[in-house]
């Protein structure tokens, strides 16, 4: 219902938009609910409240699923540009101003899958910090490091070896990963997906099969995490993959699957000795990020 002119016009709740936006982004009122710490009736009854406010519904909901309607779609531009505000005018008063750019460094697996949830999450709360990233192997960030072209890499090891000054922040069974149902493993020589040279998971997997004596050939070789999964799922070849980041369609080949055991690895973190402000907070996130992972195994 639209309000009279000469009626002041009614203020929208940002807690509000802020449950609206979690459930157009996961599509579901229940795992909204879990996002923004509420009940499903509570999320419920914030979205009556909208849609009365607005006298527009946001959301057309069935059995199975929950999508934003037009009028929805339109609100949700301006409920992200509301809260994104929100954030920077709070943050300028509770959150002592650190300005600053830093040259961050990462592995592509790690730089694919996990900086950007963790970056977006850092922007949200130190809007004034711009993070330049640099996605290389390893064995380059560490010398990018060592020239002082980064302020912060992280670098995947092997489990028997370490970076000087690094800071372990996970370590991890490497397994080897194939297509739910495939029969890639089933095959001789065995068809292998596999990094380039100085990867820490390569390494361990050709020192699992030459220990094991097992035959095999490299299928399918690719610096980049996306071609490594297509090779699998395609059932062209198994991979190394740490063991978080097997997919639902994917499976951990083992043993009993006449894969041999690869071991460990440790992701870890190096610091510039002289970092800066904007530097230390970007370390710290990315600290809790990894301190939250272990507890619960989520980024």
């Amino acid at each position: 219902m639209n309000a009279p002119l000469n009626h002041p016009l009614p203020l929208l709740d940002l807690d509000v938009l802020r449950t609206f936006v979690a459930i157009a982004e996961t599509g579901s009122f229940t795992t909204a609910a879990n996002a923004v710490f509420r009940t499903p009736s509570a999320v419920s009854m914030q979205i009556k409240k909208l849609e009365d406010i607005l006298g527009r519904s946001v959301f057309a909901r069935d059995a199975r699923s929950v999508s934003l309607t037009t009028d929805g779609e339109m609100l949700l531009g301006y409920a992200r540009r509301l809260l994104s505000i929100n954030r920077e005018v709070v943050s300028k008063f509770i959150i002592p101003e650190i300005v600053g750019v830093v040259r961050l460094g990462s592995p592509d697996d790690y730089g694919e899958r996990v900086l950007p949830h963790v970056l977006k999450r850092f922007a949200q709360s130190h809007p004034s910090i711009a993070v330049d990233v640099t996605i290389d192997q390893s064995s380059n960030l560490r010398r990018r490091m060592d020239d002082r072209a980064l302020d912060i890499t992280l670098l995947t090891n092997s489990y028997k070896t370490s970076a000087l000054g690094a800071e372990v922040l996970l370590t991890e069974p490497i397994v080897w990963a194939g297509a739910k149902g495939g029969c890639a493993h089933l095959r001789e020589p065995l068809p292998v997906s596999l990094w380039e040279e100085g990867c820490a998971w390569r390494a361990g997997a050709l020192e699992a099969l030459g220990r094991e004596g097992r035959s095999y050939r490299v299928a399918y070789m690719s610096a980049h995490t996306a071609g490594q999964r297509a090779a699998i799922m395609a059932d062209l070849a198994v991979a190394p993959l740490p063991r978080s980041f097997l997919g639902n369609d994917m499976v951990e080949l083992c043993p009993k699957d006449g894969m041999p055991d690869i071991g460990t690895y440790n992701l870890a973190m190096v610091v510039a000795p002289d970092a800066s402000a904007p530097v230390k907070a970007v370390a710290d996130h990315i600290r809790a990020t990894f301190e939250v992972f272990r507890e619960t195994g989520k980024f």
